[in-house]
């Protein structure tokens, strides 16, 4: 057992390993980058000098409407900024930008512990570095935090997270089964196609969920803006729920469909960490 502990550590140290790090570091960013700078960009939209007058008589029917907007502007912002993170990095680590996703593919035997590990590192580092740079580019606008709509429990909350993160991490062991592709590999176009129903579902996810409790599905999601405004309210909802969310759908993911086949299972071992089961592992 320690042996087969020595190896995992030396492989996650490995030349191959850390690329897949770096990887996830710019995936990650790409993706908090788009979700975080959609948000702080909608609010600007709405407050600044092209924004409308006030109105005593519909001011809350525009309040209404401007927050309808920045829902859809954020939904579609995560959609695609998803799309692009896991495209990027598919075929280097996965394309993971989830330390959730890495959880599921982790408690899946996909990756081991320790690479997990690294991979929730570069994941945080790039979603505190990404709200960094919002920050300052913005001019010091505030970097918005994920929160819980006021008429939620914390406890409501996490139920939810947790039932949001399970469609997306089913989504994406289903997007990503090898048993699909011919000899157990996927070319490009199938590679964006599952990269892009992975996103699709997280964009709807968002206008469904979004006034609710932000729909994270994403503990980096959260963990960077509450770093870099100081803001750890509710932090144990965006970590907990999303983390046993993903756990249960790796496991009902392995119970519905089966163990991967041997063309798949070989395809995988001898992959570095991508091609969408690791494109999105």
């Amino acid at each position: 057992m320690a042996s087969n502990l020595l190896c995992k550590l030396k492989r996650s140290v490995s030349a191959a390993s850390l690329r897949s790090y770096l990887a996830e570091f710019i995936s990650t960013f790409l993706f908090v980058f788009a979700a975080v700078g959609s948000a702080i960009s909608a609010r600007m939209a709405m407050s600044g000098p092209g924004a409308p007058a006030p109105d005593a008589t519909s001011s809350a029917g525009a309040s209404a409407a401007s927050d309808a907007a920045s829902l859809v502007a954020t939904a579609v912002a995560q959609a695609f900024g998803l799309f692009g993170a896991v495209l990027i990095a598919a075929d280097v680590s996965g394309g993971h930008a989830n330390p959730a996703v890495t959880f599921a593919f982790a408690i899946g035997g996909h990756i081991g512990v320790p690479t997990a590990v690294f991979y929730w590192a570069s994941q945080m580092l790039a979603s505190v570095f990404a709200c960094l740079v919002l920050h300052y580019i913005s001019a010091g606008q505030a970097v918005p935090t994920t929160r819980i709509n006021v008429h939620m429990t914390g406890f409501g909350a996490a139920i939810i997270e947790a039932f949001l993160t399970f469609m997306l991490v089913y989504t994406v062991h289903v997007a990503g089964d090898l048993r699909a592709a011919a000899g157990g590999k996927r070319g490009f176009a199938a590679t964006a196609l599952g990269a892009l129903a992975v996103g699709m579902v997280a964009g709807a996810l968002v206008l469904s969920a979004g006034p609710m409790t932000g729909a994270s599905m994403n503990p980096a999601r959260s963990f960077g803006p509450a770093v870099v405004s100081g803001d750890y309210k509710n932090q144990a909802v965006y970590w907990a729920g999303p983390m046993i969310g993903a756990a249960v759908a790796a496991l009902a993911h392995q119970i519905l469909v089966g163990p991967p086949d041997a063309v798949a299972a070989a395809a995988q071992s001898s992959s570095r960490h991508g091609n969408v089961e690791t494109v999105v592992v």
